[in-house]
């Protein structure tokens, strides 16, 4: 019993030995370990991050000493535009920026060599080791730079903004592309059965409802959405579907050219349905016009015979000072057109404006002028009824013109040709358009030398000019009668402000030769209707050229004309159909016209005439 107890203590302390002792041996290693890891971290923290080139100590380099490891820094792309304009002559700018904010330091340095905003990458120590790094860093690529590895950025920088700069313009090619895929999925359905419900037919046209959804008003490709690319996407899978179906190349060549003719004959209608409606608005009254005129003709009618009169109508005939004329029935144009003439004179009791309209009008522009006088300046309205010899003379002809524009047809387009029957008294008068607006002093016109000409006016025979006009253009060059008295390549000129000579129009007795022309334009088609062609055809070896500044043209119909011209044009003349009182009128010459006119005005607002 004894030997068995004591085999047991011998078990028990040999198993203890075993156990604690490497248990003992370990945690004594361990402790040493431990001591021994403060001094193994210190170590460590000795090493820094080199940036220059460290060679091995414990292999010699022979091939490699050449080598240099990649230069630490950073380009910023919004320094580059300085860096393409930069010149290798001003190598010696440098500017350094630093900011310090807490604990993080930000070093930026420009090369002197080539001008770039350098920054260090951020390394590991205390400040003032990354200071002394820095300035090693800075001594060493400046002593490295070389004009190649100059030469070499900037060619380097220039091709990075080659391939940047697209990436900053707008583009439509994805725009182009999702109206592709429409057409291409339009065609594909027209290949199916009529009435056909498949699975790839109502796929296409979901997908065609999606991307013209995704579509939407988009002009530019950075107007479309994540989802717009999706929906594309989709249709290019449902569009390789449709090509397995259908693979056959002529009948979808056969389509296409069917859908691009369908396409061509749409243009050409909705070409032809804008010009018509053009017309149809320069030839109709505006709503807010025909309101004006209506509350001043109430008004005129209300007023006493005296209060009709116009002040200071003994200048009518005095030939001393300067006659300006205008034919319409148009108020606003009227009042335009002596606004800005009476604006841009210096003196202006020098100014007799005569006003001649249609007896219909006759009342509104009365009230207009009477509720409106023009400053100083005398101002004359008549009516056309009131011309009791020209009854005989012309209504009857005016009746055969062959023209159912009233712009060629009304009496006041021809009134042009009966100036010195109108105004007797007179030697002298300045003829305008109700569609200009006079911008400059229009003195030095009356001191004109007319070379024993009678029509002062502008030429537009300058081909590369919007406003040339041959003389075969209107005038039927191919009668014996027409090629017997006139030159084809005659140069033309322009009605809208002309200086007319009536004391030597009356002595060549003009009109009557206006008269002639117009009959025998009724026997046979010697010219277009209109007044133009009859005065290229009576005022023929008459007319002598003004400088091109007096009297800008196309105003009406050209948007290309440049603001220098503009500014330099005593008169600017809205020839055409897109007049500056009409909504279809060239916006940015709009402001030309309007800023003659008083919105302001009570009728204007009553009748919501606006600008």
């Amino acid at each position: 019993m004894k030997k068995i107890h004591q085999w047991r203590r011998i078990l028990i302390l040999s198993f203890c030995f075993t156990v604690l002792a490497p248990l003992l041996f370990v945690s004594s290693r361990l402790k040493a370990f431990t001591i021994g890891r403060k001094e193994f971290v210190e170590h460590l923290s000795i090493f820094k991050y080199r940036t220059d080139a460290v060679k091995l100590s414990a292999i010699k380099q022979e091939a490699g000493e050449d080598l240099k490891g990649p230069k630490l820094f950073v380009y910023e792309w919004n320094d580059l535009d300085s860096v393409a304009n930069h010149s290798s002559t001003n190598g010696n700018n440098s500017s350094n920026h630093s900011e310090n904010n807490g604990d993080t330091s930000h070093n930026s340095r420009q090369s002197e060599s080539t001008g770039y905003i350098i920054h260090p990458l951020h390394i590991n120590g205390s400040i003032h080791e990354i200071k002394e790094q820095n300035k090693h860093i800075q001594m060493e690529k400046v002593s490295s730079k070389s004009d190649e590895q100059r030469k070499y950025n900037q060619s380097r920088i220039q091709r990075h903004r080659k391939v940047r700069a697209p990436t900053c313009s707008a583009t439509d090619e994805k725009i182009k592309e999702m109206k592709d895929q429409l057409i291409k999925a339009k065609a594909y359905l027209s290949f199916t059965p009529p009435g056909s419900n498949s699975h790839l037919v109502k796929e296409l046209r979901l997908r065609m409802k999606e991307l013209e959804r995704a579509m939407g008003e988009a002009m530019w490709d950075k107007d479309l959405s994540r989802s717009a690319l999706q929906k594309m996407k989709s249709m290019e899978v449902s569009l390789s579907k449709a090509s397995h179906v259908f693979p056959h190349c002529s009948p979808m060549a056969t389509k296409l050219r069917a859908m691009t003719y369908s396409a061509e004959e749409q243009v050409r209608a909705q070409k032809n349905q804008t010009t018509f409606l053009i017309k149809l608005a320069a030839r109709t009254t505006p709503k807010g016009l025909h309101c004006l005129s209506l509350w001043l003709t109430a008004q005129y009618f209300t007023l006493s015979p005296e209060e009709r009169q116009f002040p200071n109508q003994q200048r009518l005939h005095d030939v001393d000072l300067r006659h300006y004329v205008v034919f319409s029935d148009n108020i606003l144009a009227c009042a335009v057109v002596v606004n800005s003439t009476v604006s841009s004179t210096k003196d202006t009791e020098k100014i007799v404006f005569h006003v001649v309209t249609d007896s219909l009008n006759f009342p509104a522009i009365s009230m207009w002028f009477l509720l409106n006088p023009p400053s100083k300046a005398t101002i004359h309205i008549q009516s056309i009824d009131d011309f009791e010899w020209l009854s005989t003379k012309y209504n009857s002809m005016l009746k055969q013109q062959n023209s159912h524009d009233p712009r060629y047809s009304s009496a006041l387009n021809h009134l042009r040709f009966y100036l010195p029957d109108i105004f007797p008294l007179l030697n002298k008068i300045v003829f305008f358009d109700h569609d200009v607006v006079v911008q400059s002093d229009l003195t030095g016109l009356w001191s004109l030398n007319m070379k024993g000409k009678i029509n002062g006016a502008v030429e537009t025979c300058l081909e590369n000019e919007a406003s040339f006009h041959q003389m075969d253009l209107f005038i039927n060059f191919s009668d014996p009668f027409v090629a017997k008295r006139f030159d084809a390549k005659a140069c033309t000129w322009a009605f809208g402000m002309n200086l007319f000579d009536l004391k030597e129009w009356r002595r060549q007795n003009l009109t009557a030769l206006y008269h002639k022309y117009l009959q025998l334009g009724y026997k046979k088609p010697l010219w277009k209707a209109g007044s133009l062609p009859l005065g290229w055809a009576t005022f023929y070896n008459q007319t002598v050229a003004l400088d091109r500044r007096w009297h800008i043209l196309g105003l009406g119909y050209d948007s290309r004309i440049g603001q220098d011209d503009i500014n330099q044009a005593a008169v600017l003349h809205y020839d055409g159909v897109l007049k500056p009182w009409l909504d279809i009128c060239i916006g940015h010459y709009k402001s030309y016209w309007t800023k003659h006119v008083n919105y302001d005005h009570p009728y204007l607002r009553q009748c919501n005439v606006h600008g």
